[in-house]
């Protein structure tokens, strides 16, 4: 302990200082000294197990050491620009006609339903729902993924069955269960509403095709980004940006927690496919590989704005962030086809709340504040 040696010495000074001795009067110092050498004794012994306590079990010196935080650092990497690919280039006009599709409902088979229903931006660009609610309230087999920060992923949807912003954009405009619009008919449908032939020629320098309406809510879709988090901040040297707690929580996200493992990378996935353990019966992405070895696998998400859109996993079976920790510190449940990854973490309370604490870092309101578009003859 780290004041034993003291207190011993204490100790010898004192007998040394005041040796036993027979004169009148003084034997009854003797008793006294000792009682009194006792109380500072155990005093100085609960101080150093206490502060011993703490070293072990809070933040250790080593969290805010300059270079133990660097070499924390070194374990992620930022984000960067976002990907833009090469017959679609990223213009202002290309977002805002993007912005424009993605909120009107006329998109949608009833002209009810918009790409926003589902990705409401004040629920973190989610629903905020165990599952999405589509086309006349039909009720989806999987929850609303959030779109921010979609533009890095390099697979798309719960199963990754798209491969880019484009591919991914018409999905859920022609499912019958979510915006029920028939493709064929869709270009046909808003050449009719004055105003969209011209954007649409504006941008593209042609009519109105399904290609063309992909690309605009691709493009608006890669400016719901966040590179400038508290933990993007960290990461670019402003070591203040994070409390001791928070840093601890990362410290434990790359080490014993292993959310790396899965979560790395610029945006905190590896873009594979796992089963965690949720019991379901939603077989994932077996439904395309047909492979036993992908039963209940599902697209590892990024993690950026991740305490923004609750519920959590596939189904929404989580409610909260806590939750998740929770789920991954028992180590999953027991789905036949669970990934030997997934093991009990044995995280304290304190480590548990110093993880969520960390998760927290990856939040940008600002995101949610976004100026309603203009739609062309829309009443």
């Amino acid at each position: 302990m780290k004041y034993s040696k003291t207190a011993l010495l204490f100790l010898i000074v004192i007998f040394g200082f005041f040796p036993q001795t027979r004169i009148k009067g003084v034997m009854t110092l003797r008793p006294k000294l000792i009682q009194l050498t006792i109380i500072v004794l155990c005093t100085i012994l609960l101080v150093s197990c206490q502060a011993d306590t703490t070293i072990s079990n809070d933040i250790n010196d080593v969290l805010v050491d300059e270079a133990y935080i660097e070499e924390l650092i070194e374990k992620f990497s930022p984000l960067g620009d976002v990907p833009i690919p090469e017959d679609n280039e990223l213009t202002e006009e290309a977002v805002e006609l993007g912005k424009k599709l993605f909120f009107d409902p006329r998109l949608s088979g009833n002209d009810e339903l918009s790409c926003a229903s589902c990705h409401v931006p004040t629920l973190g660009w989610s629903d905020g729902k165990p599952l999405f609610e589509g086309f006349e309230g039909a009720q989806g087999p999987r929850r609303t993924p959030t779109i921010i920060n979609a533009a890095y992923h390099k697979s798309l949807f719960w199963d990754g069955r798209a491969d880019s912003l484009e591919e991914q954009a018409l999905g859920p405009i022609s499912s019958p269960i979510e915006m029920n619009m028939n493709l064929d008919k869709l270009a046909d449908k808003l050449s009719k509403i004055d105003g969209y032939t011209e954007l649409f020629y504006d941008v593209y320098g042609e009519d109105i095709t399904i290609d063309n309406i992909a690309k605009a809510l691709a493009s608006f879709q890669r400016t719901i980004v966040t590179t400038n988090t508290r933990f993007d901040q960290f990461l670019a040297g402003d070591y203040d940006a994070l409390t001791e707690e928070e840093i601890l929580g990362m410290d434990l996200f790359a080490n014993k927690a292993r959310c790396i493992a899965c979560h790395n990378g610029p945006h905190l996935t590896d873009n594979r496919f796992h089963n965690v353990g949720i019991e379901s019966d939603d077989i994932g992405l077996k439904e395309f590989t047909g492979r036993n070895a992908d039963d209940g696998a599902f697209r590892t998400p990024g993690l950026y704005g991740i305490t923004q859109h609750p519920p959590y996993m596939h189904d929404g079976s989580l409610e909260t962030i806590e939750d998740v920790v929770e789920f991954y510190n028992r180590g999953g449940d027991d789905h036949i086809n669970k990934s030997a990854m997934i093991k009990e973490l044995n995280l304290t309370e304190k480590e548990k709340k110093a993880l969520v604490a960390f998760l927290h870092t990856l939040e940008d309101r600002s995101l949610e504040e976004i100026e309603m578009p203009d739609l062309p003859d829309f009443e």
